[in-house]
Protein backbone atom coordinates (compact mmCIF):
# COMPACT_ATOMS: atom_id res chain seq x y z
CA UNK A 1 0.00 0.00 0.00
CA UNK A 2 3.07 2.24 -0.79
CA UNK A 3 1.28 4.40 -2.62
CA UNK A 4 3.06 7.62 -5.04
CA UNK A 5 0.99 10.06 -3.71
CA UNK A 6 1.68 9.26 0.01
CA UNK A 7 5.67 9.52 -0.49
CA UNK A 8 5.20 12.83 -2.54
CA UNK A 9 2.62 15.00 0.28
CA UNK A 10 5.48 13.19 2.84
CA UNK A 11 8.39 14.78 0.56
CA UNK A 12 7.23 18.17 -0.17
CA UNK A 13 4.09 19.05 1.70
CA UNK A 14 1.07 20.07 0.50
CA UNK A 15 -0.66 21.42 3.28
CA UNK A 16 -0.14 24.78 4.71
CA UNK A 17 1.72 24.63 8.15
CA UNK A 18 -1.25 25.31 10.08
CA UNK A 19 -2.28 21.67 9.16
CA UNK A 20 1.06 20.38 11.25
CA UNK A 21 1.18 22.99 13.83
CA UNK A 22 1.12 21.60 17.15
CA UNK A 23 -0.90 23.42 19.95
CA UNK A 24 0.37 22.01 23.34
CA UNK A 25 -1.44 24.47 26.21
CA UNK A 26 -4.16 23.35 27.40
CA UNK A 27 -6.48 26.45 27.20
CA UNK A 28 -4.84 26.86 23.57
CA UNK A 29 -5.77 23.93 22.06
CA UNK A 30 -9.37 23.60 24.03
CA UNK A 31 -9.90 27.08 22.62
CA UNK A 32 -8.71 25.99 18.84
CA UNK A 33 -11.19 23.30 19.30
CA UNK A 34 -13.51 24.82 20.68
CA UNK A 35 -13.60 28.09 17.74
CA UNK A 36 -13.60 24.38 15.15
CA UNK A 37 -16.16 23.31 16.70
CA UNK A 38 -18.34 26.72 16.50
CA UNK A 39 -17.54 26.18 12.83
CA UNK A 40 -18.82 22.45 12.60
CA UNK A 41 -22.33 23.29 14.64
CA UNK A 42 -23.03 26.58 12.47
CA UNK A 43 -23.03 24.23 9.95
CA UNK A 44 -25.03 21.51 11.56
CA UNK A 45 -27.47 23.91 12.24
CA UNK A 46 -27.29 25.20 8.70
CA UNK A 47 -27.99 21.47 8.25
CA UNK A 48 -31.03 20.99 10.89
CA UNK A 49 -32.26 24.45 9.20
CA UNK A 50 -32.56 22.72 5.85
CA UNK A 51 -34.16 19.59 7.15
CA UNK A 52 -36.98 21.79 9.27
CA UNK A 53 -37.14 23.94 5.98
CA UNK A 54 -38.20 20.68 3.75
CA UNK A 55 -39.71 18.83 6.14
CA UNK A 56 -40.63 20.58 9.21
CA UNK A 57 -41.48 17.63 12.39
CA UNK A 58 -42.88 15.17 9.77
CA UNK A 59 -42.95 11.23 9.44
CA UNK A 60 -40.30 11.31 6.65
CA UNK A 61 -37.61 12.92 9.02
CA UNK A 62 -38.81 10.76 11.81
CA UNK A 63 -37.44 7.90 9.07
CA UNK A 64 -34.32 9.52 8.51
CA UNK A 65 -33.24 10.05 12.06
CA UNK A 66 -34.44 5.99 13.50
CA UNK A 67 -32.09 5.39 10.25
CA UNK A 68 -29.05 5.90 12.24
CA UNK A 69 -29.35 4.11 15.23
CA UNK A 70 -28.31 0.96 13.85
CA UNK A 71 -25.14 2.09 12.76
CA UNK A 72 -24.48 4.26 15.49
CA UNK A 73 -24.64 1.33 17.51
CA UNK A 74 -22.31 -0.19 15.29
CA UNK A 75 -19.84 2.90 15.55
CA UNK A 76 -19.95 3.11 19.55
CA UNK A 77 -19.79 -1.35 19.61
CA UNK A 78 -17.15 -2.09 17.13
CA UNK A 79 -15.49 1.02 16.14
CA UNK A 80 -15.15 2.79 19.54
CA UNK A 81 -11.99 0.19 20.32
CA UNK A 82 -10.02 2.15 18.19
CA UNK A 83 -10.73 5.01 19.25
CA UNK A 84 -8.29 8.30 20.40
CA UNK A 85 -9.10 7.32 24.33
CA UNK A 86 -8.31 3.86 23.71
CA UNK A 87 -5.27 4.22 21.25
CA UNK A 88 -3.52 7.23 22.51
CA UNK A 89 -1.90 6.16 25.94
CA UNK A 90 -0.94 3.09 24.26
CA UNK A 91 0.40 4.81 21.22
CA UNK A 92 2.23 7.87 23.59
CA UNK A 93 3.63 4.46 25.82
CA UNK A 94 5.08 2.71 22.03
CA UNK A 95 6.44 6.11 20.93
CA UNK A 96 8.99 6.39 24.07
CA UNK A 97 10.03 3.34 22.28
CA UNK A 98 10.56 4.46 19.23
CA UNK A 99 8.49 5.65 15.95
CA UNK A 100 9.59 2.11 14.60
CA UNK A 101 7.51 0.34 17.82
CA UNK A 102 4.44 3.21 17.42
CA UNK A 103 4.05 2.67 13.58
CA UNK A 104 3.83 -1.35 14.22
CA UNK A 105 1.29 -0.55 16.98
CA UNK A 106 -0.79 0.87 14.47
CA UNK A 107 -0.72 -1.19 11.73
CA UNK A 108 -1.70 -4.76 14.15
CA UNK A 109 -4.98 -2.10 15.43
CA UNK A 110 -5.75 -0.59 12.01
CA UNK A 111 -5.74 -4.61 10.86
CA UNK A 112 -8.27 -6.20 13.17
CA UNK A 113 -10.22 -2.92 13.39
CA UNK A 114 -10.57 -3.36 9.23
CA UNK A 115 -11.58 -7.09 9.40
CA UNK A 116 -13.57 -6.50 12.63
CA UNK A 117 -15.81 -4.09 10.94
CA UNK A 118 -16.13 -5.82 7.35
CA UNK A 119 -17.72 -8.52 9.51
CA UNK A 120 -19.95 -6.80 11.81
CA UNK A 121 -21.12 -4.72 9.05
CA UNK A 122 -22.39 -8.09 6.98
CA UNK A 123 -24.15 -9.03 10.29
CA UNK A 124 -26.09 -6.10 10.75
CA UNK A 125 -26.70 -5.74 6.78
CA UNK A 126 -29.00 -9.00 7.35
CA UNK A 127 -30.20 -8.52 10.89
CA UNK A 128 -31.46 -4.50 10.57
CA UNK A 129 -34.84 -6.04 8.64
CA UNK A 130 -35.67 -7.88 11.85
CA UNK A 131 -34.39 -5.13 14.20
CA UNK A 132 -35.90 -2.63 12.64
CA UNK A 133 -39.66 -2.68 13.84
CA UNK A 134 -38.18 -3.20 17.49
CA UNK A 135 -36.09 0.57 16.91
CA UNK A 136 -39.71 2.26 15.64
CA UNK A 137 -42.62 0.86 16.46
CA UNK A 138 -44.97 3.19 15.74
CA UNK A 139 -43.51 3.44 12.34
CA UNK A 140 -46.14 2.26 9.56
CA UNK A 141 -45.58 -1.31 7.32
CA UNK A 142 -44.21 1.35 4.70
CA UNK A 143 -42.03 2.94 6.43
CA UNK A 144 -40.25 0.19 8.47
CA UNK A 145 -39.50 -0.61 4.58
CA UNK A 146 -37.84 2.49 4.14
CA UNK A 147 -36.22 2.50 7.69
CA UNK A 148 -34.58 -0.83 6.53
CA UNK A 149 -33.44 0.82 3.43
CA UNK A 150 -31.69 3.61 4.56
CA UNK A 151 -30.02 1.98 7.36
CA UNK A 152 -28.57 -0.54 5.25
CA UNK A 153 -27.08 1.91 3.67
CA UNK A 154 -25.93 4.29 6.47
CA UNK A 155 -23.83 1.14 7.69
CA UNK A 156 -20.45 2.65 5.45
CA UNK A 157 -20.82 5.84 7.74
CA UNK A 158 -19.62 3.95 10.91
CA UNK A 159 -17.03 2.11 8.84
CA UNK A 160 -15.59 5.42 7.55
CA UNK A 161 -15.48 7.47 10.92
CA UNK A 162 -14.37 4.38 12.70
CA UNK A 163 -11.17 4.61 10.34
CA UNK A 164 -10.77 8.43 10.78
CA UNK A 165 -11.01 8.36 14.57
CA UNK A 166 -8.25 5.80 14.69
CA UNK A 167 -6.35 8.31 12.30
CA UNK A 168 -7.35 11.15 14.58
CA UNK A 169 -5.47 9.43 17.47
CA UNK A 170 -2.27 9.71 16.07
CA UNK A 171 -3.24 13.32 15.57
CA UNK A 172 -4.07 14.05 18.91
CA UNK A 173 -1.50 12.09 20.28
CA UNK A 174 1.26 14.54 17.69
CA UNK A 175 -0.91 17.53 18.69
CA UNK A 176 -1.70 18.38 15.58
CA UNK A 177 -5.35 19.49 16.57
CA UNK A 178 -6.13 21.52 13.68
CA UNK A 179 -6.58 18.87 11.41
CA UNK A 180 -8.77 16.64 14.09
CA UNK A 181 -11.05 20.00 14.57
CA UNK A 182 -11.15 20.59 11.47
CA UNK A 183 -12.90 17.29 10.54
CA UNK A 184 -16.34 17.80 12.10
CA UNK A 185 -16.70 20.87 9.65
CA UNK A 186 -16.05 18.98 6.87
CA UNK A 187 -18.16 16.41 7.73
CA UNK A 188 -21.45 18.36 8.15
CA UNK A 189 -20.54 20.03 4.89
CA UNK A 190 -20.78 16.72 3.01
CA UNK A 191 -24.44 16.20 4.94
CA UNK A 192 -25.31 19.63 3.73
CA UNK A 193 -24.07 19.07 -0.17
CA UNK A 194 -26.37 15.71 0.13
CA UNK A 195 -29.60 18.03 1.23
CA UNK A 196 -28.98 20.64 -1.42
CA UNK A 197 -27.95 18.60 -4.46
CA UNK A 198 -28.75 15.14 -3.84
CA UNK A 199 -31.63 15.16 -1.82
CA UNK A 200 -34.24 16.40 -5.34
CA UNK A 201 -32.81 13.98 -7.43
CA UNK A 202 -32.54 10.76 -4.63
CA UNK A 203 -35.03 11.81 -1.85
CA UNK A 204 -34.18 10.68 1.38
CA UNK A 205 -31.19 8.51 -0.33
CA UNK A 206 -29.22 11.25 -1.47
CA UNK A 207 -29.32 12.99 2.43
CA UNK A 208 -27.80 9.43 3.19
CA UNK A 209 -25.47 9.77 0.54
CA UNK A 210 -24.84 12.83 1.68
CA UNK A 211 -23.75 11.93 5.21
CA UNK A 212 -21.40 9.11 3.62
CA UNK A 213 -19.77 11.72 1.53
CA UNK A 214 -18.85 13.71 5.06
CA UNK A 215 -17.76 10.45 6.84
CA UNK A 216 -15.08 10.35 3.65
CA UNK A 217 -14.21 14.46 3.86
CA UNK A 218 -13.59 13.63 7.88
CA UNK A 219 -11.18 10.70 7.14
CA UNK A 220 -9.03 12.01 3.96
CA UNK A 221 -8.56 15.79 5.76
CA UNK A 222 -6.40 13.91 8.13
CA UNK A 223 -4.94 11.74 6.16
CA UNK A 224 -1.40 13.59 4.81
CA UNK A 225 -0.86 15.44 8.56
CA UNK A 226 -0.17 11.10 9.10
CA UNK A 227 1.64 10.42 6.17
CA UNK A 228 4.00 13.27 6.61
CA UNK A 229 4.58 11.93 10.59
CA UNK A 230 5.28 8.65 8.99
CA UNK A 231 2.05 6.63 10.57
CA UNK A 232 0.15 5.71 7.96
CA UNK A 233 -1.43 2.38 8.62
CA UNK A 234 -0.84 -0.75 6.65
CA UNK A 235 -2.24 -4.26 7.13
CA UNK A 236 0.04 -6.66 9.30
CA UNK A 237 0.89 -9.78 8.32
CA UNK A 238 1.97 -10.64 12.18
CA UNK A 239 -0.03 -9.10 15.01
CA UNK A 240 0.80 -8.62 18.10
CA UNK A 241 -2.23 -9.69 20.13
CA UNK A 242 -0.40 -9.00 23.14
CA UNK A 243 -0.61 -5.13 22.42
CA UNK A 244 -4.26 -5.89 21.01
CA UNK A 245 -5.05 -7.45 24.27
CA UNK A 246 -4.01 -4.71 26.57
CA UNK A 247 -5.94 -2.20 23.88
CA UNK A 248 -8.33 -4.31 23.95
CA UNK A 249 -9.51 -5.05 28.08
CA UNK A 250 -8.86 -0.97 28.22
CA UNK A 251 -11.12 -0.22 25.26
CA UNK A 252 -14.07 -2.96 26.27
CA UNK A 253 -15.53 -1.17 29.57
CA UNK A 254 -15.32 2.23 27.36
CA UNK A 255 -17.25 0.49 24.69
CA UNK A 256 -19.71 -1.00 27.20
CA UNK A 257 -20.52 2.49 28.85
CA UNK A 258 -20.88 4.06 25.17
CA UNK A 259 -23.38 0.87 24.39
CA UNK A 260 -25.05 1.81 27.66
CA UNK A 261 -25.27 5.43 26.35
CA UNK A 262 -26.28 4.75 22.82
CA UNK A 263 -28.77 1.93 23.59
CA UNK A 264 -30.54 4.94 25.73
CA UNK A 265 -30.95 7.25 23.13
CA UNK A 266 -32.29 4.18 20.94
CA UNK A 267 -34.68 3.56 23.73
CA UNK A 268 -35.79 7.03 23.78
CA UNK A 269 -36.22 7.10 20.05
CA UNK A 270 -38.78 4.28 20.66
CA UNK A 271 -40.28 5.49 22.99
CA UNK A 272 -41.00 8.95 20.87
CA UNK A 273 -41.64 6.45 17.89
CA UNK A 274 -44.93 5.87 20.10
CA UNK A 275 -46.29 9.40 21.09
CA UNK A 276 -47.43 10.83 17.81
CA UNK A 277 -46.06 11.56 14.37
CA UNK A 278 -42.96 14.17 14.39
CA UNK A 279 -41.94 13.22 17.64
CA UNK A 280 -38.89 11.44 16.80
CA UNK A 281 -37.96 15.14 15.26
CA UNK A 282 -38.60 16.95 17.83
CA UNK A 283 -36.37 14.95 20.31
CA UNK A 284 -33.58 14.86 17.52
CA UNK A 285 -34.00 18.69 16.51
CA UNK A 286 -33.42 19.99 20.53
CA UNK A 287 -30.89 17.37 21.32
CA UNK A 288 -28.56 18.43 18.30
CA UNK A 289 -28.99 21.96 19.73
CA UNK A 290 -28.04 21.44 23.32
CA UNK A 291 -24.71 19.53 21.71
CA UNK A 292 -23.89 22.81 20.22
CA UNK A 293 -22.65 24.10 23.70
CA UNK A 294 -21.88 20.46 24.24
CA UNK A 295 -19.27 20.34 21.64
CA UNK A 296 -17.92 23.88 21.93
CA UNK A 297 -17.66 23.23 25.91
CA UNK A 298 -17.25 20.07 27.82
CA UNK A 299 -15.99 18.51 24.41
CA UNK A 300 -13.55 20.83 23.73
CA UNK A 301 -11.63 20.57 27.30
CA UNK A 302 -11.83 17.24 27.71
CA UNK A 303 -10.49 16.50 23.89
CA UNK A 304 -7.60 18.89 24.58
CA UNK A 305 -6.85 17.43 27.77
CA UNK A 306 -6.56 13.82 27.28
CA UNK A 307 -2.88 13.34 25.79
CA UNK A 308 -1.50 15.72 28.58
CA UNK A 309 -3.55 14.04 31.12
CA UNK A 310 -2.37 10.75 30.21
CA UNK A 311 0.96 11.83 30.04
CA UNK A 312 1.00 13.16 33.36
CA UNK A 313 -0.34 9.82 34.86
CA UNK A 314 2.22 7.95 32.80
CA UNK A 315 4.88 9.60 34.39
CA UNK A 316 3.38 9.20 37.98
CA UNK A 317 2.96 12.97 38.38
CA UNK A 318 -0.11 12.61 39.84
CA UNK A 319 -0.34 16.38 41.28
CA UNK A 320 -0.22 17.59 37.98
CA UNK A 321 -2.72 15.22 36.94
CA UNK A 322 -4.74 16.68 39.40
CA UNK A 323 -4.09 20.36 39.14
CA UNK A 324 -5.23 19.82 35.01
CA UNK A 325 -8.55 18.11 36.19
CA UNK A 326 -9.67 21.24 38.34
CA UNK A 327 -8.25 23.93 35.91
CA UNK A 328 -10.35 22.25 33.01
CA UNK A 329 -13.65 21.74 35.78
CA UNK A 330 -13.20 25.18 36.40
CA UNK A 331 -13.44 26.24 33.29
CA UNK A 332 -16.08 23.92 31.87
CA UNK A 333 -17.82 25.46 34.90
CA UNK A 334 -17.66 28.88 34.29
CA UNK A 335 -18.73 28.48 30.40
CA UNK A 336 -21.77 26.20 30.90
CA UNK A 337 -23.82 28.03 33.55
CA UNK A 338 -23.99 31.35 31.60
CA UNK A 339 -24.76 28.83 28.49
CA UNK A 340 -27.61 27.17 30.39
CA UNK A 341 -29.38 30.69 31.78
CA UNK A 342 -29.55 31.91 28.66
CA UNK A 343 -30.53 28.92 26.21
CA UNK A 344 -33.39 28.56 29.10
CA UNK A 345 -34.29 32.24 28.91
CA UNK A 346 -34.08 32.26 24.93
CA UNK A 347 -35.24 29.14 24.26
CA UNK A 348 -38.16 29.82 21.85
CA UNK A 349 -36.02 32.53 20.00
CA UNK A 350 -32.61 30.23 19.64
CA UNK A 351 -35.38 27.81 17.77
CA UNK A 352 -37.30 29.74 15.95
CA UNK A 353 -34.53 31.96 14.43
CA UNK A 354 -32.89 28.31 13.78
CA UNK A 355 -34.79 26.02 12.62
CA UNK A 356 -38.51 28.32 12.31
CA UNK A 357 -38.78 27.43 7.99
CA UNK A 358 -40.71 26.10 5.67
CA UNK A 359 -42.76 23.58 6.81
CA UNK A 360 -41.59 23.90 10.28
CA UNK A 361 -44.92 25.10 12.58
CA UNK A 362 -44.88 27.28 15.68
CA UNK A 363 -45.93 24.26 17.50
CA UNK A 364 -43.23 22.48 16.48
CA UNK A 365 -41.17 25.48 17.84
CA UNK A 366 -42.68 25.43 21.10
CA UNK A 367 -42.01 21.78 21.37
CA UNK A 368 -38.91 22.14 20.50
CA UNK A 369 -37.80 24.89 22.92
CA UNK A 370 -38.96 23.29 26.19
CA UNK A 371 -37.15 20.39 25.35
CA UNK A 372 -34.23 22.41 24.74
CA UNK A 373 -34.43 23.82 27.70
CA UNK A 374 -34.92 20.82 30.00
CA UNK A 375 -32.02 18.80 27.38
CA UNK A 376 -29.72 22.43 28.22
CA UNK A 377 -30.27 21.91 31.99
CA UNK A 378 -28.21 18.94 31.88
CA UNK A 379 -25.48 20.53 30.22
CA UNK A 380 -23.17 21.17 32.99
CA UNK A 381 -23.26 17.77 34.18
CA UNK A 382 -22.81 16.25 30.78
CA UNK A 383 -19.52 18.02 30.10
CA UNK A 384 -18.18 17.28 33.86
CA UNK A 385 -19.30 13.57 32.55
CA UNK A 386 -16.56 13.85 29.65
CA UNK A 387 -14.07 15.45 31.66
CA UNK A 388 -13.92 12.56 34.65
CA UNK A 389 -14.98 9.78 32.02
CA UNK A 390 -11.43 10.76 29.96
CA UNK A 391 -9.45 11.79 33.03
CA UNK A 392 -10.42 7.91 34.20
CA UNK A 393 -9.22 6.88 30.60
CA UNK A 394 -6.06 8.50 30.79
CA UNK A 395 -5.41 6.74 34.55
CA UNK A 396 -6.19 3.44 32.42
CA UNK A 397 -9.08 2.99 34.65
CA UNK A 398 -12.14 2.20 32.49
CA UNK A 399 -14.17 0.00 35.18
CA UNK A 400 -15.99 3.06 37.33
CA UNK A 401 -16.80 5.36 34.02
CA UNK A 402 -18.87 2.16 32.49
CA UNK A 403 -20.84 1.47 35.91
CA UNK A 404 -21.33 4.57 36.54
CA UNK A 405 -22.90 5.62 32.89
CA UNK A 406 -24.31 1.86 32.67
CA UNK A 407 -26.49 3.05 36.37
CA UNK A 408 -27.30 6.27 34.75
CA UNK A 409 -28.44 5.11 31.85
CA UNK A 410 -30.75 2.45 33.56
CA UNK A 411 -32.24 5.35 35.52
CA UNK A 412 -32.84 7.29 32.23
CA UNK A 413 -34.49 4.88 30.68
CA UNK A 414 -36.64 3.62 33.77
CA UNK A 415 -37.70 7.68 34.66
CA UNK A 416 -38.51 7.97 30.89
CA UNK A 417 -41.21 5.19 31.01
CA UNK A 418 -42.42 6.61 34.49
CA UNK A 419 -42.69 10.02 33.54
CA UNK A 420 -44.35 9.23 30.16
CA UNK A 421 -46.86 7.63 32.22
CA UNK A 422 -46.96 9.74 34.84
CA UNK A 423 -47.65 13.09 32.54
CA UNK A 424 -51.01 13.66 32.84
CA UNK A 425 -53.19 15.64 35.82
CA UNK A 426 -51.71 18.11 37.99
CA UNK A 427 -48.48 17.08 36.93
CA UNK A 428 -49.28 17.81 33.12
CA UNK A 429 -50.72 21.12 33.40
CA UNK A 430 -48.02 22.25 35.81
CA UNK A 431 -45.23 21.19 32.79
CA UNK A 432 -47.65 22.49 30.19
CA UNK A 433 -47.48 26.04 31.72
CA UNK A 434 -44.32 26.55 32.86
CA UNK A 435 -42.84 25.45 29.18
CA UNK A 436 -45.50 27.27 27.73
CA UNK A 437 -46.61 23.99 25.62
CA UNK A 438 -50.25 24.46 26.55
CA UNK A 439 -52.93 22.30 24.20
CA UNK A 440 -50.00 21.01 22.22
CA UNK A 441 -50.62 17.22 20.47
CA UNK A 442 -47.22 15.69 21.95
CA UNK A 443 -46.20 17.10 24.60
CA UNK A 444 -45.16 14.02 26.26
CA UNK A 445 -42.40 14.33 24.24
CA UNK A 446 -40.43 16.80 26.79
CA UNK A 447 -40.66 13.83 29.24
CA UNK A 448 -37.99 12.07 27.54
CA UNK A 449 -35.50 15.05 28.04
CA UNK A 450 -36.10 14.96 31.93
CA UNK A 451 -35.29 11.87 32.35
CA UNK A 452 -32.10 12.38 30.71
CA UNK A 453 -31.35 15.49 32.66
CA UNK A 454 -31.76 13.79 36.18
CA UNK A 455 -30.18 11.17 34.92
CA UNK A 456 -26.95 12.81 34.04
CA UNK A 457 -26.53 14.70 37.01
CA UNK A 458 -26.64 11.31 38.92
CA UNK A 459 -23.82 10.52 36.49
CA UNK A 460 -22.06 13.49 37.42
CA UNK A 461 -22.43 13.13 40.96
CA UNK A 462 -21.32 9.41 41.27
CA UNK A 463 -18.50 10.27 38.93
CA UNK A 464 -17.43 12.94 41.38
CA UNK A 465 -17.84 11.52 44.22
CA UNK A 466 -15.48 8.82 42.69
CA UNK A 467 -13.26 10.83 41.51
CA UNK A 468 -12.56 12.93 44.40
CA UNK A 469 -11.80 9.77 46.46
CA UNK A 470 -9.29 8.26 43.82
CA UNK A 471 -7.37 11.09 43.38
CA UNK A 472 -7.96 13.78 46.02
CA UNK A 473 -10.87 16.49 46.62
CA UNK A 474 -11.00 19.44 45.01
CA UNK A 475 -14.48 20.66 46.12
CA UNK A 476 -13.45 23.82 47.74
CA UNK A 477 -11.78 24.85 44.43
CA UNK A 478 -14.44 23.97 41.89
CA UNK A 479 -16.90 25.83 44.29
CA UNK A 480 -14.98 29.03 44.08
CA UNK A 481 -15.51 28.90 39.66
CA UNK A 482 -19.17 27.75 40.74
CA UNK A 483 -20.46 30.41 42.52
CA UNK A 484 -18.66 33.44 40.63
CA UNK A 485 -20.41 32.00 37.39
CA UNK A 486 -23.65 30.96 39.00
CA UNK A 487 -24.12 35.00 40.47
CA UNK A 488 -23.00 36.31 36.95
CA UNK A 489 -25.53 34.07 35.18
CA UNK A 490 -28.39 34.85 37.74
CA UNK A 491 -27.83 38.43 36.78
CA UNK A 492 -27.33 37.55 32.76
CA UNK A 493 -30.81 35.76 33.12
CA UNK A 494 -32.96 37.91 35.04
CA UNK A 495 -31.42 41.04 32.63
CA UNK A 496 -31.84 38.92 28.98
CA UNK A 497 -35.35 37.99 30.48
CA UNK A 498 -36.60 41.44 31.12
CA UNK A 499 -35.19 42.52 27.76
CA UNK A 500 -37.10 39.99 25.97
CA UNK A 501 -40.09 42.07 27.38
CA UNK A 502 -38.30 45.38 26.68
CA UNK A 503 -37.87 44.26 23.13
CA UNK A 504 -41.18 42.60 21.85
CA UNK A 505 -42.65 46.16 21.86
CA UNK A 506 -39.58 47.27 19.68
CA UNK A 507 -39.40 44.65 16.72
CA UNK A 508 -41.62 42.80 15.09
CA UNK A 509 -42.00 39.36 16.06
CA UNK A 510 -44.08 38.17 13.51
CA UNK A 511 -40.68 38.38 11.03
CA UNK A 512 -37.34 36.19 11.31
CA UNK A 513 -35.56 39.65 11.59
CA UNK A 514 -37.57 40.62 14.69
CA UNK A 515 -37.49 37.48 16.51
CA UNK A 516 -33.47 37.50 15.41
CA UNK A 517 -32.75 40.96 16.70
CA UNK A 518 -34.95 40.60 19.65
CA UNK A 519 -32.87 37.51 21.20
CA UNK A 520 -30.00 38.97 20.14
CA UNK A 521 -30.14 42.32 21.94
CA UNK A 522 -31.39 40.52 24.76
CA UNK A 523 -28.63 37.92 24.55
CA UNK A 524 -25.90 40.44 24.54
CA UNK A 525 -27.16 42.63 27.06
CA UNK A 526 -27.44 39.78 29.01
CA UNK A 527 -23.79 38.72 28.57
CA UNK A 528 -22.31 42.22 29.03
CA UNK A 529 -24.20 42.23 32.50
CA UNK A 530 -22.42 38.94 33.42
CA UNK A 531 -19.26 40.25 32.36
CA UNK A 532 -19.66 43.24 34.51
CA UNK A 533 -19.93 40.71 37.94
CA UNK A 534 -16.92 38.65 36.81
CA UNK A 535 -15.00 41.49 36.66
CA UNK A 536 -16.50 43.24 40.04
CA UNK A 537 -15.69 39.32 41.44
CA UNK A 538 -12.06 39.55 39.80
CA UNK A 539 -12.95 36.18 38.65
CA UNK A 540 -9.36 34.06 37.56
CA UNK A 541 -11.28 32.02 34.92
CA UNK A 542 -12.43 35.35 33.11
CA UNK A 543 -8.64 36.80 33.57
CA UNK A 544 -7.50 33.55 31.88
CA UNK A 545 -9.75 34.11 29.04
CA UNK A 546 -8.32 37.52 28.51
CA UNK A 547 -5.17 36.49 28.68
CA UNK A 548 -5.38 33.57 26.13
CA UNK A 549 -7.79 36.17 23.71
CA UNK A 550 -4.66 38.69 23.79
CA UNK A 551 -1.66 35.96 22.73
CA UNK A 552 -3.74 35.00 19.96
CA UNK A 553 -3.46 31.54 20.85
CA UNK A 554 -4.97 30.69 17.33
CA UNK A 555 -1.30 32.11 16.37
CA UNK A 556 0.58 30.30 18.11
CA UNK A 557 4.05 28.81 16.96
CA UNK A 558 4.83 25.13 16.95
CA UNK A 559 6.22 23.46 20.18
CA UNK A 560 7.73 20.18 20.21
CA UNK A 561 5.66 17.15 22.18
CA UNK A 562 8.38 16.88 25.13
CA UNK A 563 7.97 20.03 25.45
CA UNK A 564 4.41 20.09 26.27
CA UNK A 565 2.84 21.69 29.61
CA UNK A 566 -0.43 22.13 29.61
Amino acid sequence: MNFDFIQTIRNKGFLPRLFHREFGGLHEAAYLLGIFAIFSQILGLVRDRLLAHIFGASPALDIYYASFRIPDFLFVSVASFASATAIVPFFIERQGKGNASAKKFLDDVFTLFFLAMMVASAIAYFLIPSISPLIAPGFSPEAQAELTFLSRLLLFSPFLLGLSNLIGSITQSVNKFFVFALSPVLYNIGIILGIVFLYPIFGLKGIVLGVILGAVFHLCIQLPVVVREGFFPHFSRKIDFKSIKRVVLLSLPRTLALSAGNITILLLITFASLISAGSISIFQFSFNLQSVPLSIIGVSYSVAAFPTLSRLFSSGDKKQFLEKVITAAQHIIFWSLPVVFLFVVLRAQIVRVILGSGRFSWDDTRLTAAALALFTISLIAQSIVLLFTRAYYAAGNTKKPLFVNVVSSVVIIVLAYFFMNSFNGDTRVFLESVLKINDISGASIIMLPLAFTVGMFLNAFILWFFFARDFGAFTGEVYRAFSHSFSASIVMGVVSYQFLKVFSLTFDLNTFMGIFLQGFFSGVLGIFSGILVLIFLKNPEFSTVKKYIARKFWKSHPIASGQEDI
